[in-house]
């Protein structure tokens, strides 16, 4: 077997920590890393001079190393009502590359608390969208068509408490409206899908048998898609409450306080589970291999696949006026309150608190709803 055929290679680690080198100290190693020869690129509106984004107060602050690829963070600010870091990501086969590059990203956090790598941006009069990473089709309630997988663009699990951390440090600015464009690749109002260095890796990584997960089939379903309790995983990839890898503490102002986040193995140590625990709620990032190869972009290029039923927030979008411009994201009958801080999204407690899995947990842990 040659050696771009051998599968991705795997390992288990706690948490990664942001080094603690001042932001001037993190600031001078990015310049000169660009000083001598890496080089610096950007897919949107500041792509025929990416050094434009240093000189405009895109400067990094903070570092972060995980699997040989660094990251390099801005402070957090608001845009488009997203918590975001502009980033820079270099990843290891780049530091090997004849011409090495580091690619700008965009990090954001959404409603699961999990941080994403955004794969494009749509900004038309009609309509303002983050691009949420690969496409996949799907059969649900007698409805199919082709779905986003956001689930593409959460950024390892493994550094998910690093980023919780960093974006509390130096001060956060407000409204920035330009990020998202200058960043990212701007696209047509109608293009759903990502480009191709999004895709490209991920299609490359689950060619090779060895590295597909359950072989590309989900490893969690519901024999009745309109209940909960009927939910079915593949055996060997059930969460072992047993195996924690570790857990971090952080804080939601939209879920009332303390946050605890748990990465859980799975019975036969192919994947990890993230769950989401605050004072009233749990639920479940979706799981993720244990590979180590990164795309240029921070994300794995190897998938886990479940039933998106089965990642539902604690609060998520759903039409509590009534008016058809939302598409809810909670099954229908379940939605409980309005979340007291986005009237756009709704309490799904009363599905997820009858998941097999968020019931377990709940025991395993003596973790009662406040």
């Amino acid at each position: 077997m040659s050696r771009r055929n051998l599968p991705i290679p795997v390992k288990t680690i706690p948490n990664v920590s942001a080094d603690d080198a001042q932001p001037r100290q993190v600031a001078r190693h990015f310049r000169e890393l660009l000083d001598s020869g890496y080089r610096l690129r950007a897919d949107g509106q500041a792509k025929s001079d990416p050094e434009r984004l240093l000189r405009i107060g895109y400067t990094p602050k903070h570092r972060i190393d995980l699997f040989g690829t660094r990251f390099f963070l801005c402070n957090q600010r608001d845009a488009e009502g997203l918590k975001v870091m502009p980033a820079y990501v270099l990843p290891v086969h780049q530091a090997r590359a004849r011409k090495p590059g580091i690619h700008a990203r965009v990090f954001y956090k959404d409603s699961s608390l999990v941080w994403r790598s955004a794969s494009h941006y749509i900004n038309t009069p009609d309509a303002h969208w983050i691009g949420k990473g690969a496409v996949r089709w799907a059969v649900k309630r007698g409805e199919r068509g082709w779905n986003s997988a956001e689930e593409t663009t959460n950024l390892p699990l493994e550094m998910q408490a690093a980023l919780d951390e960093v974006s509390q440090r130096g001060p956060r600015k407000h409204n920035d409206k330009r990020v998202l464009s200058l960043v990212l690749r701007n696209a047509p109002s109608n293009r759903v899908h990502p480009y191709q260095d999004f895709e490209g890796p991920r299609v490359k990584a689950m060619r090779l048998k060895a590295n597909r997960i359950n072989n590309n089939r989900s490893i969690a379903w519901f024999r009745d898609d309109n209940d909960p309790r009927s939910l079915e995983i593949e055996p060997g990839f059930e969460p072992n409450y047993d195996d924690v890898i570790d857990v971090s503490v952080s804080r939601s102002s939209m879920y009332g306080g303390n946050i605890e986040k748990y990465r859980i193995a799975s019975r036969n140590r192919r994947i990890q589970y993230l769950f989401v625990a605050g004072p009233q709620h749990v639920w479940i990032v979706n799981p993720q291999p244990f590979t180590v190869e990164l795309s240029s972009y921070g994300l794995r290029t190897v998938d886990a696949i479940v039933d998106e039923d089965l990642l539902i927030p604690g609060y998520e979008f759903f039409d509590n006026a009534g008016t058809g411009e939302l598409d809810d994201q909670i099954p229908p009958g379940f939605a409980g309150e309005v979340c007291p801080v986005d009237p756009d999204r709704a309490d799904a407690s009363p599905w997820n608190e009858r998941l097999p899995v968020i019931r377990s947990f709940r025991r395993k842990f003596g973790i009662a709803r406040g």
